[in-house]
Order: C-alpha cells, then sequence, then structure tokens
C-alpha cells in the first residue's frame, strides 16, 4: 500500500529538483557562488604554492619566513606588499653602471692621491696581521685601498657643524659637491642654500644630490631657486613606475657627503636639516671633517651616485686634489655600500670586526633590528669574553621599530651585552668601535633596511688615535645614559613583550 504524502509544514517549502542543479539557470545564483568561490580558493593556494618556491631565491632565511608568514595568512595582500616591497630589485642598466664604476674606481685609485709609504698589500707598515686583512677585505667590498696621511675632527656639536660647513662652503674657490639624504626646507637648509648661491656667484661649480623622498621638501620648495642660481640640483632615485631607471621605489641614498675643492670632506650620520625636524627629542649626531687622501674617496663616490642619475663621464681627474706634504697621520678606508653591488657590504664588514675583536666592542646605532648573523657575531664575541656595550637611544622617533629594536633586549643582556639607554636627546649617531684597533662612522644603521636597501657610507679608521678620540665621545654618552638591566626589563607587561615580538616578526619590512 502507497505512503500517503505528508502535508507541507507552514512555513517550509520543499526543495525542488532545480535547487541542487549543477548548471545554473534563470534566476540561480547559488552554482555560481560555489564555482567563484572554488576558484577564489585555487588562486590563494596557488599564490602560496608559487611564493613558496619564490621568496627563498637569494634571501636569508629570516627573510624568507617574513615574507612567506605573510602571504599564507594573507594571500592577495601578501603578493601585493611583496611586490611593492619585497623584491631588492635594481634594473640591469642600473646594476651594470654599478659594476663599470667600480672598475673605474679601481683602475683610477692611482688618480686619488696618496704618500708613497701605501701599497695595496701593506698600506701602512705600523699595522698588524689583523688589521691587513681587514684592509685587503674593506678593499674587496668597496673597491676602495686604505690610505694614509689624513686629518680627522670629530664634530658632536650639531649647530657648530652646519656653521663649521658654511665656514667650508665659503672658502670654496673651485667646486662643491653635497649628497645628503634629508634637505630641509628650514632655517640650517636655507643658510646652506644661501652659501651655496654665495659660491655659485663666486664662480664655483656647485653640484647638489638629494634623495628624492628624504628631500622631498627641499626639492620642491629650494631646488628651482638653486637652479635659477646656476646650481645643479639632481634628486636622487625618483620614485616612479616608468621610469627608465626605475626601481623598487623604497630603495633609498641615504648617504651624507660634503666635498669642497676636492681637498676637504665630511660625512657622518648627520643630515642638512634641524635637529627637531622630528617632533620630540631633537637629534644628536657625529659628523667628521676630514682632509688628506681619503677625501678623494668621498669625491669617488659623489661622482658615482651622480653618474647612476645623470649619466656622462666617470673620470674626473681635475676634481681630485692632491694632498702633498699629507695633512695627518691617519689611515682611513671608505665602504660604500648598497644594493647595487649584490651583496650587503655593511654588514660583511660589521661583522668582521666583530670577529675580529679581542677585547671590548662598543656599538652605538639609533635604529637596532639585526639579523641573525649580526646577532650570532656578538653572541660568539661575548663567549671568547669580550665586553660589549651598545648604546641606543631611550626615546624613539619610529614606534614600530622601537618595538622591534626592543625585543632583542632579553637575548643581548641575558648574553651579557651591557645596554646603555642614551636620554638627553634622540641618538642619531652610528658608529663602532673595536679594541683599539678599528673605528667605524658612517650612515648605516644596525638593520636590513640599511644592509640591503640603503646606498650607504662607512669610514674605517685604524689605529689608537681615532680609538681614543671615539672613546671620549663614548664616554660622555656612557655618563648621560640609563644602564638596562636584565631584572628591569623582564618586569615589562606580557602586553607589551607579545607586542614587541610581534613587531619583531616585521623586520624585513622596516
Amino acid at each position: 500500500m502507497a505512503e500517503a504524502p505528508r502535508p507541507a509544514q507552514a512555513g517550509f517549502t520543499p526543495p525542488t529538483r532545480a535547487a541542487f542543479a549543477i548548471a545554473p539557470g534563470p534566476g540561480q545564483w547559488y552554482p555560481c557562488r560555489v564555482h567563484w568561490s572554488l576558484v577564489y580558493l585555487i588562486s590563494e593556494w596557488a599564490v602560496r604554492l608559487a611564493m613558496l618556491f619564490y621568496v627563498p631565491q637569494r634571501r636569508n632565511a629570516a627573510a624568507s619566513r617574513t615574507w612567506l608568514l605573510l602571504i599564507f595568512l594573507l594571500p592577495a595582500p601578501g603578493l601585493v606588499l611583496y611586490t611593492l616591497f619585497g623584491r631588492i630589485y635594481l634594473p640591469r642598466r642600473r646594476i651594470a653602471q654599478q659594476r663599470r664604476a667600480s672598475r673605474m674606481i679601481r683602475a683610477s685609485q692611482a688618480q686619488m692621491p696618496a704618500p708613497a709609504t701605501g701599497t695595496a698589500t701593506a698600506p701602512h707598515p705600523d699595522l698588524g696581521v689583523e688589521a691587513l686583512r681587514v684592509a685587503a677585505f674593506a678593499e674587496r667590498l668597496g673597491d676602495f685601498k686604505a690610505v694614509p696621511g689624513n686629518h680627522v675632527e670629530f664634530l658632536t656639536d650639531y649647530d657648530g657643524t652646519i656653521d663649521r660647513l658654511i665656514t667650508d662652503l665659503d672658502a670654496a674657490r673651485q667646486h662643491i659637491h653635497l649628497l645628503y639624504y634629508i634637505y630641509g626646507d628650514d632655517a640650517p637648509g636655507r643658510r646652506v642654500a644661501e652659501a651655496l648661491a654665495r659660491a655659485a656667484a663666486r664662480g664655483v661649480t656647485c653640484r647638489v644630490l638629494l634623495d628624492a623622498v628624504g628631500s622631498k621638501a627641499a626639492l620642491a620648495r629650494l631646488a628651482p631657486r638653486l637652479t635659477a642660481q646656476g646650481i645643479e640640483v639632481t634628486p636622487l632615485l625618483p620614485v616612479g613606475l616608468f621610469r627608465r631607471n626605475a626601481a623598487r621605489f623604497d630603495l633609498r641614498n641615504h648617504r651624507k657627503l660634503a666635498i669642497i675643492d676636492g681637498r676637504i670632506g665630511y660625512t657622518g650620520s648627520q643630515n642638512l636639516v634641524a635637529p627637531g625636524f622630528v617632533p620630540g627629542y631633537p637629534n644628536e649626531d657625529l659628523t667628521l671633517r676630514l682632509t688628506g687622501p681619503i677625501v678623494a674617496q668621498l669625491q669617488a663616490v659623489f661622482l658615482a651616485d651622480r653618474y647612476f642619475e645623470r649619466g656622462g663621464p666617470l673620470d674626473h681627474p681635475g676634481l681630485f686634489a692632491p694632498h702633498d706634504p699629507p695633512p695627518g697621520s691617519t689611515l682611513a678606508q671608505l665602504v660604500p655600500s648598497g644594493p647595487g653591488y649584490l651583496r650587503m657590504n655593511g654588514q660583511q664588514l660589521f661583522i668582521t670586526l666583530l670577529y675580529a675583536a679581542r677585547h671590548r666592542i662598543v656599538m652605538t646605532t639609533p635604529y637596532f633590528v639585526p639579523d641573525e648573523p649580526f646577532l650570532e657575531a656578538l653572541h660568539a664575541a661575548r663567549l671568547r669574553g669580550v665586553e660589549v656595550a651598545l648604546v641606543l637611544s631611550e626615546h624613539a622617533n619610529q614606534r614600530l621599530t622601537q618595538f622591534a629594536q626592543r625585543s632583542y633586549y632579553d637575548d643581548l643582556l641575558s648574553a651579557g651585552v651591557r645596554l646603555h639607554l642614551y636620554q638627553p636627546r634622540f641618538l642619531h649617531a652610528k658608529h663602532l668601535a673595536i679594541d683599539d684597533d678599528f673605528v667605524v662612522i658612517g650612515s648605516s644603521n644596525i638593520d636590513i633596511r640599511s644592509f640591503a636597501l640603503n646606498a650607504e657610507v662607512s669610514l674605517l679608521l685604524y689605529g689608537p688615535g681615532p680609538a681614543a678620540a671615539i672613546r671620549q665621545i663614548q664616554d660622555e654618552y656612557f655618563a648621560h645614559s640609563r644602564l638596562l638591566t636584565l631584572e628591569e626589563w623582564r618586569r615589562r607587561s606580557p602586553v607589551v613583550r607579545t607586542l614587541q615580538n610581534i613587531a619583531r616578526l616585521a623586520d624585513s619590512l622596516l
């Protein structure tokens, strides 16, 4: 006997065969939604799998993990961010230019005069075996030989450094070359611009290279007036998708150089901007005023950066002034770095010096977000019994970087590294002292951005003279710093600790 059909319940419509149709019909949108969801799911996994093969190529493990974590969690946004920031991309033309510049520097070392005591294998008879090895290694990194006969002045007064530079600009007779990451449209920037105008009126050739992002305000407002007065102003690494020489838009030229008549040079951490350009604690910096053969190396770096943007000849023998007799007794060597070298010159120089330390390491930096090899070198130094001190600013001007930096404090303090937190101002100086043998001063921070993305310059000084001078400055830092202890640091809240560890995951993005 057939079962009688059950009456429909109120508010319930029995499903029909059409509701389960695979092919969409009129008004049936559900199968289409399943189709596009499947496409989206497949596309996400396609991105994940493709980037799993692509991201680790020519990249260290830590950076690869950071990017892959982001891409696996958020495939579409992660792919966009990686396309914009993840690839350390330079066009082939730019890489070829860097190689040509390196060849020219190596071939034209004879144009960069040095006293007869310097040779390629023994830059100074008083150097020990370890220093000779460091000098040879630094030459292979950055193309420049160590040259004796230099005079070095350490300038710590921020406003006084601007005054000293302007005095030298007003005494220029042949040419002035400036290369700066930040040139402010403010009182110091305008004072320097006025000095350039006075020099141009005297017939001095003035050339200015400014990073297109860091000096955006000056390029927009001051540069037209300078150009109208006959001063050459060139933006470095302009941002643009369709430029012939375009690179990743966050690759920046972070150098700070001034060369006057080929005889006087400035380099260090200080930009041409007011110390309080970031609200809060004003910057405190360290700049070197140089005379001697090392100035020719600064000149060569300037000419190479100008060549990358403007083309033209690289060999300018008239711009390398002789220094006879030599003005000083310091052995010095310039080590430029940047993505065009296809290796991390700054990182390799610092790590080599850390492994060379026997007694004492003192490092000062505003941003400390190191990679694994750098941390391992610090740990190895402590295991050898080397005293290691790190001077950092108590106050930060970049919140995310500060959180990432502080995530390393527990590890450093546990290893016996002394952390001095400088309090009066934001300490923007960047230098490293190894025993009484080596001092490095320049523009490079201790982070992946400086090591892999930015064009930087580091000046390597040899011997006890520079070591004694930098130790006096470091003692002043220690006197105005707070020594952080492991017990104090471990009392921070779990929330703060979690935020710091999360920020550390973004070290490849900072």
